[in-house]
């Protein structure tokens, strides 16, 4: 979810939550009497199907009630733009929003709140000592560099089991839209360039979620890839590159995990609301997939600004119509266009009947509809234990000159650089953000484990970051809630305190960070690229402690690409943290010590220079100063498909991580009948690892262009021993030959060769099989849609 006007203070309106109904006994059978009349209404009688009660509860709303339940209930503390003094916070402080009660019919309010990196509530709450923090896990691009679903699914159960003990029923998660440009400022919260891994690492997370019995709700549906006017843009896309890119994550989410809810996006395609798409929303997504849920919009969907926000309401005829059941948060002209609507037949009593049966299922199933005694007592020390292993499992090792890492020397100290070694970030800024008790920060997670780090160093960096975090503090409250990241600038250190370090301290560690948000997009200057105080840094340290023989590990602490072209060369070894979450510091030293031998891989291509992305030139849109539109150009070629099709050089290939081992590939076996993938896996080196085992295709192109290969599949061993073998088995579907050939409006697999490409990374290929598939094959007929 989004909240576009508040990071802090979002709260449901006060829900009179009664005591558990009594009971109705008939002939053996006890059902709950939810509305307290004594008799047993057919929607308490739960021997009968859901529809049948459902149908039978929406027989007994009144109009005002079924407009009241079509949209949210608003967002306490704010009225229309302006905070409300004074407003009372709701059941669980903090949360996003949530339906409408009907209590004399005994259905009761739903909850939902943030977030993809953790539950998002208010950890401190007025007249109580007690406390409801929630746990910080790594930030999506951490998760999904893991390459490992079922850790993935680890996770979202650890997630899940703290959204129903703190009295939630759905969390607004995870986000798995595309990175179509390394500037979106939400990069941080999705999975991937390759909408295969983001579907597949949403799956998990939403299987874990809801194994406890909550929701979620997969998020931003669909092509929300900027934030710049994010309310507003008008996205130019063809259907093919919405189909085989943008989608294709969210069919893949849906299909093998059917989440509670799907929420759509901000923007408008080819003209016309996400929202408001009737292709998109029910076509696609119901028809298509085969989605049960509802769908809810994001927080003020459908609304071009905040002055439409001001000026009246969305097109809520045009939203409900379309299959967005549930508008978010809500607001009272909404609800009074609704009934105008239904009164004139504009909003049929069909639409209004069908949006209501979606929005009563997920309350129904809900936590607070079976009124779950939640505890407010998760299992938080578990919890850290699953964050710290699911961080060092993301964390991907760029570069390990003369096998520098793991460094075990716990005798000598460590020259600690950078003021994001004292200042690790944990996650990401606005709705992606947690309510945390405690960070782990790099230097805390190296003397936790026993190293011994440089207090003077630590005495300058202390105070200066402190100040610096102050003063940060005070620009927020000067902008305001949607204040966005800042760069935290390096404190000048001397260069002869640098060269006497070089002399007493074993070895540097340099930390760079990049943080990021909801709300705006990240600039090129000072972000994507290295500011000049970082360079002189890098510079500085590295030849310093060169000189004397010692060696310089450069930590990145970011939520999205950065530039590393220019100055990889220069340090020792490099190791790619992402925002960790919080035990991120541990996490660090798990993988520096060799507790935890380093698999990571790549999700997202790291280019040469920025203006070598495929989208660069288009970003944003135009007009520059204010852009209105945008045209996708590129098309299908995103990410390393643009750049492995082109042969562009690039810093790190898509896929592309180190191990303090090494692996060799053989046996490769394709079956092409059962379209199953076999390969052996060994690890060669002296030390257990995980290997992640990506299979690209690269299919024939007889009627349309496509790119050199594509991912199709992967696996991640188990940890292999020195000398052990494992046998991997890839599964492919006739869908993953498939390209979308608009002219047939059709997924076919073309006549042809079909060469599978088994290996370590996009660029590094150990094994490759070819079959040929003699006659084109149609493996789908589709829709036509996204039509201007």
């Amino acid at each position: 979810m989004k909240k576009i006007l508040l990071t802090g203070a979002v709260a449901l309106l006060a829900i009179s939550w009664k005591p558990a109904p009594p009971v109705i006994t008939i002939d053996g059978y006890t059902f709950r009497d939810l509305n307290g009349n004594g008799k047993l209404d057919r929607y308490e009688d739960e021997r009968l199907s859901i529809n049948d009660r459902i149908d039978d509860l929406i027989s007994k709303m009144t109009d005002d009630e079924k407009a009241s339940m079509l949209i949210g209930t608003g967002m306490p503390g704010f009225d229309g733009l302006t905070p409300v003094a004074g407003a009372i916070e709701g059941k669980v402080p903090g949360a996003a929003g949530g339906t409408y009660a009907i209590p004399r019919l005994g259905i009761p309010g739903v909850i939902v709140a943030d977030g993809p990196a953790g539950l998002r509530i208010k950890p401190i709450r007025e007249n109580t000592k007690a406390t409801f923090y929630c746990t910080a896990f790594p930030v999506g691009t951490a998760l999904a560099a893991t390459w490992n679903t079922p850790l993935l699914e680890e996770v979202g159960r650890a997630m899940g089991q703290e959204v129903k003990e703190y009295g939630v029923d759905a969390l607004l998660a995870p986000a798995l839209n595309i990175m179509r440009n390394p500037l979106c400022g939400r990069n941080f919260e999705y999975y991937s360039e390759d909408p295969l891994i983001a579907g597949k690492m949403a799956a998990a997370i939403v299987n874990g979620v809801q194994s406890n019995g909550v929701g979620t709700s997969i998020k931003h549906y669909a092509a929300n890839n900027q934030e710049t006017n994010r309310l507003s843009i008008n996205e130019h896309i063809d259907e093919r590159t919405m189909r085989e890119i943008y989608l294709r994550g969210f069919e893949i989410a849906v299909k093998e995990s059917q989440p509670w809810t799907v929420m759509s996006s901000y923007n408008l395609i080819n003209g016309t609301y996400t929202s408001a798409r009737k292709d998109l929303l029910t076509d696609i997504l119901r028809d298509e997939w085969g989605f049960k849920g509802l769908v809810m919009t994001d927080w003020f969907g459908g609304y071009a600004g905040f002055s439409a926000l001001k000026a009246g309401t969305s097109n809520v005829v045009q939203q409900l119509s379309a299959g967005n059941d549930l508008l978010m948060p809500g607001l009272p002209a909404q609800k009074q266009a609704i009934l105008d609507a239904m009164k004139s037949g504009s909003l049929t009593k069909q639409v209004v009947d069908t949006d209501l049966r979606r929005i009563l299922t997920f309350v129904l199933r809900s936590p607070a509809m079976a009124k779950y005694a939640y505890s407010n007592k998760p299992a938080l020390k578990a919890h850290a234990a699953i964050t710290r292993q699911a961080a060092a499992e993301g964390m991907i090792l760029l570069k390990n000159d003369k096998q520098l890492l793991p460094y075990t020397n716990k005798t000598k100290e460590i020259a600690a650089f950078g003021v994001t070694s004292y200042n690790f970030i944990a996650g990401g800024t606005g709705s992606g953000d947690v309510n945390e008790a405690y960070t782990v920060s790099l230097i805390e997670g190296l003397s936790n484990a026993g190293y011994k780090v440089d207090q003077e160093l630590k005495q300058l960096y202390v105070p200066f970051v402190k100040n610096a975090n102050y003063q940060d503090s005070l620009r927020k409250v000067k902008d305001g809630l949607l204040a966005l990241p800042q760069r935290m600038k390096e404190m000048n250190v001397e260069k002869a305190l640098i060269d006497k370090k070089a002399t007493t301290d074993a070895l540097a560690i340099i930390t760079i960070g990049r943080n990021s948000g909801e709300g705006g997009d990240r600039k090129v200057d000072e972000d994507f690229n290295l500011a000049a105080d970082e360079v002189a840094l890098i510079e500085n340290v590295t030849t310093a402690f060169h000189a004397k023989g010692k060696k310089v590990v450069v930590i990145l602490n970011i939520g999205g690409v950065i530039e590393t072209a220019s100055w990889k060369d220069k340090p020792d070894a490099i190791l790619l943290s992402w925002q960790p979450g919080q035990e991120g510091g541990n996490s660090v030293a798990d993988i520096f010590s060799g507790m935890v031998n380093p698999s990571g891989r790549l999700t997202m291509t790291f280019p040469v220079k920025y203006d070598e992305t495929p989208s660069a030139k288009n970003w944003l849109g135009t007009p520059a100063d204010n852009p209105t539109d945008v045209t996708y150009e590129e098309g299908i070629y995103v990410g390393y498909r643009y750049f492995n099709t082109k042969n562009i050089k690039v810093s790190y290939p898509f896929g592309y991580g180190g191990s303090y081992t090494t692996f060799a590939y053989s046996d490769l076996k394709v079956d092409k009948d059962k379209l199953t993938v076999t390969v052996t896996v060994k690890n060669t080196g002296k030390v257990a690892g995980k290997e992640v085992v990506q299979l690209y295709l690269s299919a024939p192109h007889n009627s349309i262009d496509k790119p050199n290969e594509e991912l199709k599949a992967f696996a991640k061993t188990k940890v292999l021993k020195p000398g052990e073998s494992e046998v991997v088995i890839l599964q492919l579907q006739a869908r993953d030959l498939a390209s979308f050939i608009e002219a047939q409006q059709a997924w076919v697999a073309e006549s042809g060769k079909y060469t599978v490409k088994v290996g370590s990374s996009s660029l590094d290929i150990h094994q490759q099989a070819d079959f040929t598939l003699d006659d084109a094959l149609t493996v789908e007929k589709v829709h036509k849609a996204f039509e201007k």
